[in-house]
C-alpha cells in the first residue's frame, strides 16, 4: 500500500488567489524584525543525536522561498518562511536568541560570570547545538542559570544539554521555574501520555517529507526534534508576581499567568535592559485554547486578564518584547500596540463565544458564525496558524459547556463505526456514498466529501475507492489550510490512508520525566493502566515504605480500582515494597517484577506472587492506534 501526493484542484487554487487578494502581504515588517540582529547561523543546520541519526534538520525547510506554490495555503507559506528563518539573533545587546533550532527558541541572557539560559528547547542534542552556535560568537561564558516559562516539553526538555544535574545541586547553576511546574510538566506527559503522543505525531505532521507537498511548518515552530528528553526539577520557585530573583548579577522581575497557555506559566521583566519575556502568552498567531494532540481547554479569560495586567506592570517603559517562539517586537508603542492586540484576541473570544451560546448556539455554530474585527483580520500576529478561531471557538464552549450541545437527538449517539453502517445503509451502499462523495468533491465541497467518504472508511475499511477519495480529499483540505497543525492533521490522515500507519515519532515520556513524579502521582499513572473488567475479581493490598523520607503508602486494588493512602492501615500488606523516593518511579517502567524491582533498588517481602497479579490487570496504552481508520 503506497500512494504519492498530488497536486492542487482548482477549487483550491481559487481559494488561495482569494486569500492573497484579502491580506495586507505587501506589509513586510515582520521580515525585518525576523532578521533583525542576526549574528550567525549554522551550516548546515542539522543536528544528530550520539547514534548519527539526526534530530533535527532546519535545511530541509529551505525550499520555504519565494511565492507560495499551489499547495499551501500563501499565508501559512509567509508565517513558515518567517518561522524557519534560523540563526543566532541579538535582541537587545546582552540578550540573545537563537531561533530555528527546535519548536520552540532558546534565548541566553548574559550576566556578570556567564550566561543565564531561558527554556532550553525539547531535545539535549538541539539545546547543546544552540548554546555552542551562541559560545561560537559571545565566548565560551559558563551557564549560571536556567529559567523554564512553562510547563510544556519543548521548553525545558533539553536542559541537560546546557547544564547537569551535578551542576545544579551544587548550586552552581539555579533553576527557575513557576510554581507547580514539575507536577503539570510530568503530569501532561504522563497520565494521557500515549494518546497525547500519537496525536502529536499529526499536528507535527512528523512523518511527513519536508515539500509543498508536505511539511512546511506548524505555524508556531516548524516541528518537534526527535532527541534525548531530559528535565532537572527546580531549585527556585517563583510564586508571586512582582517576586523579584538576581541571578548571576541580573535583576528579574516575574509575573504569574497559571492557567494561560500552560497551567504553570509565567512572564518576567528585565528591568535594567526594559524587555520583556512573554513566555508563551503573546506570539505571533492566535495560540491554542485546546491544542489538537488533547489536553485541557485553556481558559481565555484567565488568558486576557494577565495580558492586561503585563501592560499595566510594564507597558509604561518596555522597549522591546521577546517570547519562547516567533521573533521579538521593538519600540515601547510597537510592544503595547502587539500586547493590546494579542490580550482583545482571546477577550474577544471568551466573550463573543458565550454571548452566542447564550443565545442559543452550539460550538460549531458559533465557530462558522463568530467574525472577528478588522484589525484582528488584517493583523498577522492575530492569525490562526496554530490556534484557529474554528477550534478555539468550539473549545470555549467545551470549557463552559461540555461535550453536549443540549439537543437530545445527540445525547445518546451511535459509535463511529455503528454510525459509519447506518450511514452507508442510508446512502444506498458504500459504491453510492463513495460517488456523492466523489461529486462534493469535484464540486469543491471538501467538508461534505470529508464527512461522506470517512463513514464509508469506517463501515468498510478496505474499500479502496473510499479510502483513495478521502485521502485526496484530507489531502486537498490540508492545502487549503491556513492553520499550520490543521494542514498537518489533514495530510498526516492522508498519509496514513495511502502508506499505513506511522506510529508514535516523538515520545516525551522519558527516564527523567517519570523519575520526577512524586508517589502520588506514580500511583495515579499506574491506576489508569488497570483494565478495570480484568481486575473485578482481584483484591490485593502492596505497601510502599520510603526509607529516605520516611513515608509510606498503602496500594489497594479493588472493584477494578487501584486506590492509595498514606494514613496508617489497620491490616497488613500482602507485600511490601521498601526503596526511596528517588528509586521509586523505577516502578513505572515496566512490568513490576520482582526481579527487575531488586535490579532497580527496590526491595520486596511478603507474597511476591502479589506483583504479577498486579501485572496481569496491567493494561499499558497503544501507541499506534487507528485515527482514520476504524
Amino acid at each position: 500500500m503506497h500512494g504519492s501526493a498530488k497536486d492542487a484542484t482548482a477549487a483550491t487554487v481559487a481559494q488561495h488567489r482569494a486569500l492573497l487578494e484579502s491580506l495586507p502581504f505587501s506589509d513586510v515588517r515582520d521580515f525585518h524584525d525576523a532578521r533583525r540582529g542576526l549574528v550567525g547561523r549554522r551550516r548546515p543546520n542539522a543536528v544528530t543525536a550520539e547514534d548519527g541519526s539526526t534530530v533535527w534538520d532546519n535545511d530541509t525547510y529551505d525550499f520555504i522561498a519565494g511565492e507560495a506554490p499551489d499547495t499551501v495555503n500563501p499565508s501559512l507559506w509567509r508565517q513558515s518562511q518567517l518561522v524557519a528563518t534560523d540563526g543566532l539573533f541579538e535582541v537587545v545587546p546582552g540578550l540573545y536568541q537563537v531561533r530555528g533550532m527546535d519548536l520552540s527558541n532558546i534565548s541566553f541572557v548574559e550576566g556578570e560570570t556567564g550566561v543565564i539560559v531561558i527554556d532550553p528547547l525539547i531535545s539535549t542534542e538541539t539545546a547543546a547545538a544552540a548554546l555552542a552556535l551562541y559560545r561560537e560568537h559571545r565566548g565560551d561564558r559558563p551557564v549560571t542559570g536556567v529559567i523554564y516559562t512553562h510547563s510544556h516539553v519543548d521548553h525545558f526538555g533539553g536542559v541537560k544539554g546546557v547544564t547537569t544535574q551535578d551542576d545544579v545541586d551544587a548550586g552552581r547553576v539555579p533553576v527557575l521555574a513557576p510554581e507547580g511546574f514539575v507536577e503539570h510538566a510530568v503530569s501532561e506527559n504522563v497520565y494521557a501520555g500515549t494518546a497525547m503522543g500519537r496525536r502529536a505525531g499529526y499536528m507535527y505532521g512528523a512523518a511527513l517529507p519536508r515539500s509543498p507537498h508536505g511539511a512546511v511548518g506548524a505555524g508556531l515552530g516548524q516541528t518537534t526534534s526527535t532527541g534525548t528528553v531530559t528535565l532537572i526539577a527546580p531549585t527556585v520557585e517563583i510564586t508571586t508576581t512582582g517576586q523579584e530573583e538576581v541571578v548571576d548579577g541580573v535583576r528579574i522581575v516575574f509575573q504569574m499567568a497559571p492557567d494561560t497557555e500552560a497551567p504553570s506559566e509565567m512572564l518576567f521583566y528585565f528591568p535594567d535592559l526594559k524587555v520583556l519575556c512573554a513566555a508563551e502568552d503573546a506570539t505571533h498567531t492566535l495560540h491554542n485554547l485546546l491544542t489538537l494532540r488533547g489536553a485541557l481547554v485553556r481558559d481565555p479569560h484567565v488568558w486576557a486578564r494577565y495580558l492586561t495586567e503585563t501592560i499595566d506592570l510594564f507597558g509604561g517603559e518596555v522597549e522591546v518584547v521577546f517570547a519562547s517562539h516567533h521573533w521579538p517586537t521593538w519600540g515601547n508603542a510597537e510592544v503595547v500596540e502587539f500586547l493590546t492586540l494579542q490580550r482583545d484576541l482571546y477577550a474577544y473570544l471568551h466573550d463573543q463565544t458565550l454571548r452566542m451560546l447564550n443565545q442559543g448556539m452550539t460550538g460549531s455554530e458559533i465557530a462558522e458564525r463568530i467574525v472577528l474585527p478588522p484589525a484582528m483580520e488584517d493583523s498577522w500576529s492575530a492569525r490562526g496558524y496554530y490556534g484557529s478561531v474554528s477550534h478555539d471557538v468550539k473549545a470555549i464552549y467545551q470549557r463552559y459547556m461540555g461535550w453536549f450541545d443540549g439537543n437530545p437527538a445527540h445525547l445518546w449517539e451511535h459509535t463511529p463505526v455503528d454510525k459509519a453502517e447506518r450511514y452507508v445503509a442510508l446512502g444506498g451502499g458504500a459504491d453510492a456514498m463513495v460517488e456523492n462523495g466523489r461529486a462534493a468533491f469535484e464540486a469543491g465541497d471538501l467538508r461534505w466529501a470529508a464527512e461522506v467518504l470517512g463513514h464509508v472508511v469506517f463501515a468498510e475499511p478496505e474499500h479502496a475507492g473510499a479510502r483513495a477519495l478521502l485521502a485526496d480529499t484530507l489531502e486537498q483540505l490540508g492545502y487549503g489550510a491556513e492553520n499550520g497543525t490543521w494542514r498537518n492533521f489533514f495530510l498526516s490522515g492522508a498519509y496514513e490512508l495511502r502508506n499505513g500507519s506511522f506510529g508514535t515519532p516523538t515520545v516525551t515520556a522519558s527516564p527523567d520525566m517519570v523519575a520526577q513524579l512524586s508517589p502520588a502521582m506514580l500511583f495515579d499513572a499506574l491506576a489508569v493502566q488497570v483494565d478495570g473488567p480484568a481486575a473485578w475479581d482481584e483484591r490485593l493490598n502492596v505497601d510502599v515504605v520510603l526509607t529516605d523520607t520516611d513515608e509510606r503508602y498503602r496500594l489497594r486494588l479493588s472493584h477494578g480500582a487501584l486506590t492509595y493512602s498514606d494514613r496508617p492501615q489497620p491490616d497488613e500488606a500482602d507485600a511490601t515494597l521498601t526503596t526511596t523516593r528517588r528509586t521509586l518511579p523505577a516502578l513505572a517502567a515496566g512490568a513490576p517484577t520482582p526481579d527487575r524491582l531488586s535490579a532497580a533498588g527496590i526491595e520486596v517481602s511478603g507474597d511476591e506472587s502479589v506483583l504479577a497479579r498486579l501485572t496481569a490487570v496491567l493494561d499499558p496504552g497503544d501507541p499506534d492506534f487507528a485515527i482514520v481508520t476504524p
